[in-house]
């Protein structure tokens, strides 16, 4: 049983990696159950998500604020408000002017907002990436091979991410299946004009919509930022690309799904890593993501669209 521990390693580091690309993949799959539209910029403000918590970490050091607790929690206020901010952006300029348009116009859009954040933040940060100190250290050894060559650990910021992530989508689940916000959000899904014929302000659904899913890439950036501790400005890129997969795996519009497609992609790309080239492993996860699109092109938890006429 001496393979039980690496095995045992790589799957904790696989659902740690898909509960990030999960909360990111949200974001993609809640805009894109409104509009139809796939917003490429998200990747992106992810990628700020994560360098405003790392200027918060910081700010928090220059001012002598040290006790971890409050660092934490003033990186992810300040982390989630600020990005938020980006979002409503983001759908005022890119998308809401183009709303009427055919469908390739706001893509294109989006495109250019993606190329514009990256090249911001390259201006602004510099194109050298910034390592950041570790802020929560150690956890638990659960377990060791018979001659004490590994042992299994599992960090006590894994555990915050994934409790964390699973917090996170249950309370946007909630919100929407319960609040009259998501009421609004399902309404303009089935029907954005029938929607605002019946009182649904639909321009502010879809703006709320954008700042959720930038907040919740806030909290992947700023877990990012802790785990991983060097950032980027193409890092959005990258992250987006596998999240938008993780969403489509998973059945875009599926909150369940994209949280599903996320720690897939983390688990095929840790255990492939772990036991092939890491240097394939994005081959790995997106050739899985063909095979499931030819078996069941809805996705695994995704539902067929029915044309309404």
């Amino acid at each position: 049983m001496d393979w039980l521990p690496y095995f045992l390693q790589q799957l904790i580091n696989g659902l740690t990696l898909g509960s990030i690309y999960g909360l990111i993949a949200i974001g993609y799959t809640m805009v894109y159950g409104i509009i139809g539209m796939v917003n490429f910029a998200h990747g992106d403000v992810y990628m700020i998500g994560a360098f405003q918590a790392m200027i918060v970490l910081l700010l928090c050091g220059t001012l002598g604020i040290t006790w971890v607790p409050l660092q934490l929690l003033i990186m992810l206020v300040v982390a989630i408000v600020l990005t938020a901010a980006y979002g409503w952006t983001v759908e005022r300029i890119a998308y809401r002017p183009l709303r009427g348009a055919p469908r390739l116009a706001p893509l294109i859009s989006a495109i250019g907002m993606s190329i514009v954040l990256q090249n911001y933040v390259q201006l602004l940060q510099g194109p050298r990436p910034k390592p950041v100190e570790p802020l929560i250290r150690g956890g638990f050894e659960l377990m060791s091979r018979s001659d004490g060559s590994f042992v299994v650990q599992l960090g006590y910021l894994q555990i915050i991410i994934v409790v964390l992530t699973v917090v996170l989508m249950t309370g946007f689940a909630l919100i929407i299946s319960r609040t009259t916000l998501g009421r609004a959000q399902r309404a303009c899904e089935q029907d954005m004009k029938m929607a605002s014929l019946l009182g649904v302000n639909v321009d502010r659904t879809i703006s709320l919509t954008f700042v959720m899913g930038a907040a919740l890439a806030a909290v992947a950036g700023m877990m990012v930022t802790l785990y991983w501790g060097n950032n980027d400005f193409y890092m959005g890129f990258i992250a987006g690309i596998k999240a938008f997969t993780a969403a489509v795996l998973g059945g875009i519009g599926s909150l369940p799904g994209a949280m599903l497609g996320g720690v897939l992609i983390g688990l095929i790309e840790a255990l492939w890593s772990a036991y092939f080239s890491a240097e394939y492993k994005d081959v790995a996860a997106f050739g899985v993501l063909v095979l499931v699109l030819i078996f069941r092109p809805t996705g695994l938890l995704g539902r067929p669209e029915v044309e309404k006429v």
